[in-house]
């Protein structure tokens, strides 16, 4: 037999001779007759026809092997160094469920061979400015990178430490196949193109500044020579205007944006960045001490972080948290995808799109509380036009009025059900983003955005569910089915997560109705059915069940947590019951620490909702533990720039693990502001400013030796402010704009 995976259609020859086909991307084990082998060498060649995604064998867990029939102790393991080549990549069109995010192309700069010494890189997270240094020939040179989001520029400026020394060359290229490069002026280079197998076209435009030397350039190329300094402006558009226009001209856009440049000194470019971006950033700072570590590079630190105390780690990395979402989140463009917006492939794992059971909305975690409420902006907009888009899939699939969503999205908005029926048949996605409306809506007192945005999805998608609810004749309970706990167990009736983010959804909506004062009667029908939903049930092993049914196992180390999530983030089960608390916490020690990623980071956030800060900081740990360990298997965890794994890169964890230190040291979700609700040990001294909470404060404090030692708090929407550090409470009205300040044992100052 041989035995191996594939994807998608195989055909299998041995020593020429075809010995199965399959098409599917299960195991493929085929028997061989005797008589095709032969003493010495054999060879295996296999055929793979992949319509759009990664080819050939996958990532099993099972290595390709051979072995005598019914006998597969004895196989041997094939050498996993196949000889390949590609018969066509340019095959036809093939039905997709999403569309794949894509790159657009890249930049090269190619440099006269030098002999290079003291070669350094950086990210400046204090203005968003990254910076390559580095010695040759008795000469410093210097490059500064960054992304301007007033100038909508990627600038690149080179400097020398002695003049006439910049001299280099910058090209454009692309991986996708219809595109040309020409020369736009004597200062410009553009590249133009089609996506594969896709609408959008592109244009990109590269404009050369130099000081002193000179700029050349041809049809392929910028070169420039001899020069004191230089700066590249990159320039990109397409044509896409939303998800149902693609009439752009990004032609004329790239023109404009670098006329727009005319007159303007790289200083000016460079302060106009930094202005925008540090308007957003400098909003919160964290301080939790400062080591010896704290010299060391990135990826060393990241290495010696688990035997070493490095607190200043875990501050920098939720900072580099809120750069990300800084960076790939922004008024204008589109949500915080699986990668953010750092895709290099054109098949990125999980097609870099949006997926809706956990990852998109972990990537808006920590936008509340971190003080960055403003990039929550494209996330808002996508809610939009999900539930326009939704409301065609309610009604197609489930004759039913209002919106769903289900477990994936793109940038055209899809909503109906993809991929395995198992895990596609899920109808909570569009619901659990209406959770992140609500969030915004606390944390801001924005009326107008609950009146005008908020509160017309949250109430279509209650509408969806008021239909879709079914009576279980067994319990006599309301339940949601067809659908499944996210990614595990395959299509049940009445998932637990499914539930708590139905119940959260009527709740808020209910609430949001009273803000507003409209809707009574639709806030009777939600408040009726409320009590009928199916409530959390603790199971025979003290565990919170996942299920209607007490089915789960207690060996099961799943990456999802899902029938937590009325823990976290939402606030189905919180200290007013404590036996569901506690049916939660057994329920995560069964699961277990290790995971994904973005799973770690999730568990981080429930073991802080849990008031555990030394189990939650247990995680972090391990979050923060290098992914690409010596045995050359990946893992959950980070790689050397701090990018998460899942692996591979995925950058929801970046995002949970941030907002899960803000959990530890605030918690607002019950009817107090509690302080270090959650300090892990770990971090016994620290002070944090300019963190959110729900009721429209942003706050101040400082702790030492683990104790709360002074707090301030503004608040943004006037109102009561309730505090709470351990057994002390304290209750005061607040007015809109203005500060008040506490002790540590909340005596005002």
């Amino acid at each position: 037999n041989a035995e191996y995976w594939v994807r998608d259609i195989d055909f299998t020859y041995v020593n020429g001779k075809l010995v199965g086909s399959t098409n599917n991307i299960t195991s493929r084990k085929y028997l061989i007759p005797a008589g095709l082998l032969h003493a010495g060498k054999n060879t295996i060649a296999i055929q793979v026809i992949n319509f759009y995604d990664k080819g050939g064998l996958t990532s099993a867990k099972e290595k390709p092997s051979i072995y005598p029939k019914d006998s597969p102790q004895n196989s041997i393991v094939l050498n996993h160094q196949w000889k390949y080549w590609v018969q066509n990549d340019q095959p036809p069109a093939y039905p997709r469920y999403n569309a794949d995010y894509q790159p657009f192309g890249d930049v090269y700069l190619q440099f006269p061979q030098q002999t290079v010494s003291n070669y350094t890189r950086d990210l400046d997270l204090n203005a968003a400015t990254a910076h390559v240094m580095y010695d040759a020939n008795g000469v410093r040179y210097s490059r500064e990178y960054f992304a301007s989001a007033p100038d909508h520029v990627i600038a690149i400026h080179l400097t020398a430490s002695k003049p006439g020394n910049i001299s280099f060359k910058g090209i454009l290229k692309t991986l996708q196949r219809s595109y040309n490069i020409y020369k736009v002026d004597n200062s410009t280079l553009a590249l133009s193109l089609k996506v594969n197998d896709g609408v959008l076209k592109g244009v990109s435009y590269l404009q050369a500044v130099a000081t002193g030397g000179r700029i050349y350039v041809d049809a392929n190329s910028i070169t420039i020579t001899n020069a004191n300094e230089a700066t590249l402006y990159l320039s990109a558009a397409t044509s896409f205007k939303n998800y149902h226009d693609v009439s752009g001209d990004p032609n004329t856009i790239c023109k404009n944006t670098i006329a727009k440049l005319a007159g303007k000194s790289y200083a000016a470019v460079k302060a106009a960045h930094i202005h925008d971006y540090t308007s957003y950033f400098n909003k919160f700072a964290i301080n939790l001490g400062t080591t010896a570590n704290d010299a060391l590079p990135t990826d060393k630190r990241i290495l010696a972080f688990n035997n070493t105390s490095d607190p200043a780690l875990i501050a920098l990395y939720m900072q580099y948290g809120r750069y990300l979402l800084i960076s790939s989140s922004r008024a204008g463009g589109q949500p915080s995808n699986l990668q953010g917006l750092w895709n290099d492939l054109l098949t990125p794992p999980w097609g870099s799109k949006f997926t809706t059971n956990i990852n998109l909305e972990m990537n808006y975690w920590p936008a509340e509380e971190l003080n960055l409420s403003a990039c929550s902006e494209p996330f808002f907009n996508m809610v939009d036009d999900l539930a326009q888009a939704g409301k065609a899939t309610a009604k197609e699939h489930y004759d039913a009025p209002g919106w769903v969503l289900h477990h994936n999205t793109d940038v055209w908005r899809g909503t109906a059900p993809v991929n395995s029926s198992t895990h596609g048949i899920w109808v909570s996605g569009g619901a659990w983003l209406c959770h992140q409306l609500w969030e915004h809506y606390l944390f801001t007192k924005d009326k107008v955005f609950l009146k005008d945005r908020a509160y017309p999805d949250m109430k279509d998608a209650a509408e969806f569910f008021i239909h879709f609810l079914t009576k279980d004749p067994k319990t006599g309970y309301l339940i949601s089915t067809p659908s499944n706990s996210p990614e595990h167990g395959g299509l049940v009736a009445g998932p637990t997560m499914d539930h708590q983010i139905i119940r959260d959804l009527f709740k808020n909506t209910i609430q949001a109705a009273t803000v507003l004062g409209v809707d009574s009667k639709f806030s009777d029908t939600l408040k009726a059915m409320y009590a009928q939903i199916a409530p959390n049930k603790i199971g025979s092993h003290g565990q919170l069940q996942e299920w209607m049914e007490d089915k789960d196992d207690t060996a099961d180390t799943h990456r999802h947590v899902s029938h937590m999530w009325g823990i976290y983030p939402g606030t189905d089960i919180t200290w007013d019951t404590p036996e569901l608390m506690k049916a939660g916490r057994q329920s995560l020690i069964y699961r277990g620490d290790e995971g994904t990623g973005w799973s770690i980071a999730w568990k981080v956030n429930l073991w802080a909702r849990l008031k555990d800060g030394d189990h939650a900081m247990r995680l972090f740990d391990m979050l923060l533990s290098p992914a690409d360990v010596s045995s050359g298997k990946e893992k959950g965890g980070v790689y050397h720039n701090l990018f998460d794994a899942h692996p591979p890169f995925q950058i929801d964890g970046n995002f949970g693990g941030a907002a899960g230190v803000a959990e530890m040291l605030l918690q607002s979700q019950g009817n107090a502001i509690e302080l270090l609700p959650a300090l892990p040990s770990a971090l016994p001294t620290g002070n944090v400013k300019g963190i959110c909470a729900r009721g429209g404060f942003v706050l101040s404090f400082k702790w030492d030796k683990g104790q709360l030692k002074d707090v301030e708090i503004t608040s943004k929407a006037g109102g009561i402010c309730k505090l709470r550090y351990h057994d002390k409470t304290i209750s005061f009205d607040t007015q809109k704009g203005k500060t008040y300040h506490f002790d540590g044992v909340f005596n005002k100052v």
